[in-house]
């Protein structure tokens, strides 16, 4: 192996096993909330899974501008413009902070209405209601989490962020424990514990995080531009962050969509949408590396096209896609090995496991090709070209994976084996679009200016 080539290699690991780590603390956060719920009452398991479920929507614009500040701050620090990426760091708090405010001030009053519209049973309303009202209290510190976050990776900070997520894992399950279900001699709480443990593991996270950012000279006044700035600096932002926002609402949107699809097969429903959700919870630890991959990506290739090197930014997008897929290939095939063990484990039934058992074994086949999407869906959006995501991730869904789904669920099979092709095929149709764009189209040109989008000057 050439140096450079191993040099590279050894950076984009460096960069790539905090995140996997910060994943895995992300997915027990709320194994946890979920579990605990579970043991309390099966009304609070599901009043809780509705409003998790249901937070992207509030979560949008915090994701979107994360992902616009990425492409900012690291094709910033790559262009050796330490002036212009902390302005943008700047004008990403005041982003997270107003709209982290906007969300409670909107939703507290019409949280009923949204309960309502959420089509929840009446007996579990008013305690949907409530746990819908402590999320809201949330959204401000939840918002500058997840951009601080950001602003860590963007500028290859990776271990704050992964110490931030070991905080709010381990506040959150000590007092999901301890105030959910009574133990070490702390009060009963029930939903109030779990709900507050939410609250107060987020909060400190994101406390932590404006400490390190502090701590390292960053959060002082001058990062806080004047309009003149704002105005030529924040198009850029906007132009990265919407696809980004609109993404998340054509994916999650979909998934809904799916649900729908399942719910209403002709044969075995109820139990295919048991297996769907049990299989979901083993194929998510598959997901840790992809996501982990796909920061990677996005950084790196924003640091090299603000240093002017699009040839070498295209090749690093190749090189983590190949690391991530041998690494990923092995992960799945010891899955695929224990698939049967894993299922019984996950979903006791016998109905319902013969269903999970289905929708990994297509959902597996998937994953080189969603591993695919999620890298190089990270490099194009560290281009600032989150436009082609939101093209290749819509097309996927909406034009091959809901038709596909129906037709072969409802009309060929009658059943939910329809469903588990059709998100092989859907994912085989992402993976060729992204490739297809990374390899021949110039992404490349979506990448700020040296001399304009907000000059440090």
């Amino acid at each position: 192996m050439q140096p450079e080539i191993k040099s590279q290699s050894r950076l984009i690991w460096s960069l790539s096993w905090p995140q996997m780590l910060m994943m895995l603390f992300h997915f027990l956060i709320g194994f946890v909330d979920v579990w605990v719920a579970g043991r309390i009452d099966h009304r609070v398991q599901a009043g809780l899974g509705i409003i998790t479920q249901s937070l992207f929507f509030f979560l949008v614009i915090a994701t979107a501008v994360a992902g616009g500040g990425v492409a900012a701050i690291s094709q910033s620090m790559g262009a050796g413009k330490t002036r212009r990426a902390e302005r943008y760091v700047g004008l990403c708090l005041i982003i997270a902070v107003a709209f982290g405010l906007v969300f409670p001030l909107l939703g507290l009053p019409a949280k009923d209405l949204f309960v309502r519209a959420l089509q929840v049973p009446e007996d579990i309303a008013p305690l949907t209601g409530y746990i819908l009202e402590v999320f809201l209290y949330t959204l401000p510190p939840y918002y500058l989490l997840i951009v601080l976050n950001a602003v860590f990776r963007a500028r290859r900070e990776v271990m704050v962020p992964l110490y931030a997520m070991i905080l709010v894992t381990v506040v959150n399950t000590t007092m999901d424990f301890g105030l959910g279900l009574g133990l070490w001699g702390l009060p009963k709480l029930g939903v109030q514990g779990i709900v507050w443990a939410t609250f107060s593991s987020i909060s400190l996270g994101a406390a932590f995080s404006l400490y390190m950012l502090r701590r390292d000279g960053t959060l002082r006044r001058n990062i806080f531009a004047p309009w003149c700035w704002v105005r030529v600096a924040f198009p850029y932002l906007f132009k990265v962050a919407w696809p980004a926002g609109l993404m998340q609402i054509v994916w999650h949107s979909g998934y809904l969509v799916l649900f729908a699809i399942t719910a209403s097969l002709p044969e075995n429903s109820v139990m295919a949408l048991a297996g769907m959700a049990a299989g979901a919870r083993v194929e998510s630890i598959l997901f840790l590396p992809a996501f982990a991959f796909n920061l990677t990506a996005s950084v790196l290739v924003g640091n090299y096209l603000g240093a002017g090197k699009p040839l070498e930014a295209k090749r690093v997008g190749l090189r983590i896609l190949l690391i991530g897929l041998v690494l990923i290939c092995i992960v799945a095939l010891v899955v695929w090995q224990f698939m049967e063990p894993i299922a019984a484990f996950i979903a006791p039934k016998a109905e319902v496991q013969a269903e999970a058992l289905g929708y990994l074994y297509y959902n597996i086949l998937a994953i080189p090709f969603t591993l695919t999407t999620m890298i190089l869906a990270g490099a194009l959006g560290g281009a600032g070209a989150t436009l082609y995501n939101l093209l290749g991730m819509g097309l996927g869904t909406w034009l091959v994976r809901l038709p596909l789904a129906y037709v072969l669920g409802h009309w060929v099979y009658g059943n939910s084996t329809g469903v588990w092709i059709s998100m092989l095929a859907s994912q085989a149709c992402q993976a060729t679009i992204l490739y297809y764009i990374f390899t021949r189209w110039n992404w490349q040109r979506f990448a700020m200016s040296k001399t304009r989008n907000g000059s440090s000057t």
